[in-house]
C-alpha cells in the first residue's frame, strides 16, 4: 500500500529517550513515596504522559505534588538529553527515503513541544519535521485516544485510512488503530507481543526493516 502520510511517534522511535526520561520519572516518584525501578517505570509508562502520571500518583498516595513536579522532571530530563540523547539507529536513514519517495511525514507525540524541541534539537531531527510536529497538548487528549493521529491527519490535509503510524508503545498502538491508520510498531528487543496485542498491524525490530519496506 502507498501511504500518502508517514506519522512518527518521538520518544523510543525517533530518539532513544525512554530509559533516560523514565529514570527520572522513578527518582521522583520513589520520593514521593511510591517506590519504584527505572525499568518498572519504563515497563509501567511507556508512551505515557507526564502530567497523568502526576494525576496517578497524587491519587494512590492521596495528597498533591509539587506544583513544580513535572516541571522539575522535564529540567533534569532536559539535561541528560542535551548530554547524552541519541537518535534511534537507522531513523535518519528511513527519513531520507521517505524524502526521496516524497512522502510526506510528521511527528505525533504525548510530549508538550518544548520536549520535542530539546530531543529533535540535539539529534539533528529537528530541522527534518520543521512545521510538522504534533503535540497531545493540541488537541488536550493524550495517546490511546485517537484525536491526536487524527489531528495529524487533519493537519497534513491527508485521510486517516491513509495514515501509516509508526510506534513503540501499545498506548500509542490503540491510538493509531482506533484513527483508523494502519499502525507499525518498532519493537526493538522487546514489546513484540505486547504491540502485537495492541492491533499492530506488522511489528519490526530495526529502523532497516522500516526502510526496506519503503524499498530501499
Amino acid at each position: 500500500m502507498n501511504f500518502k502520510l508517514v506519522i512518527f511517534d518521538c520518544d523510543g522511535v525517533l530518539v532513544d529517550s525512554e530509559a533516560i526520561g523514565n529514570r527520572f520519572i522513578a527518582e521522583a516518584l520513589s520520593t514521593a513515596g511510591i517506590p519504584i525501578s527505572a525499568e518498572g517505570a519504563l515497563s509501567r509508562f511507556l508512551g505515557g504522559k507526564l502530567t497523568q502520571i502526576k494525576k496517578d500518583a497524587e491519587k494512590q498516595l492521596g495528597q498533591k505534588l509539587s506544583s513544580n513536579w513535572v516541571d522539575d522532571i522535564y529540567k533534569k530530563q532536559f539535561i541528560e538529553f542535551r548530554r547524552n540523547l541519541k537518535p534511534i539507529e537507522g531513523i535518519k536513514n528511513v527519513l531520507t527515503v521517505l524524502e526521496f519517495l516524497e512522502t510526506p511525514f510528521c511527528v505525533g507525540s504525548n510530549g508538550p513541544i518544548n520536549k520535542m524541541d530539546v530531543s529533535l534539537g540535539v539529534t539533528d531531527l529537528k530541522q527534518r519535521f520543521e512545521g510538522r510536529i504534533f503535540s497531545a497538548d493540541d488537541v488536550g487528549i493524550p495517546k490511546p485516544a485517537p484525536d491526536l493521529y487524527l489531528f495529524c491527519a487533519k493537519e497534513m490535509g491527508v485521510n486517516p485510512g491513509e495514515c501509516l503510524v509508526v510506534e513503540d508503545s501499545p498506548r500509542g498502538v490503540r491510538a493509531g488503530v482506533s484513527a483508523g491508520m494502519t499502525v507499525f510498531g518498532y519493537a526493538g528487543t522487546k514489546n513484540h507481543a505486547a504491540l502485537e496485542e495492541a492491533g499492530c498491524n506488522q511489528v519490526f525490530s530495526t529502523m532497516n526493516e522500516l526502510a526496506e519496506f519503503f524499498g530501499h
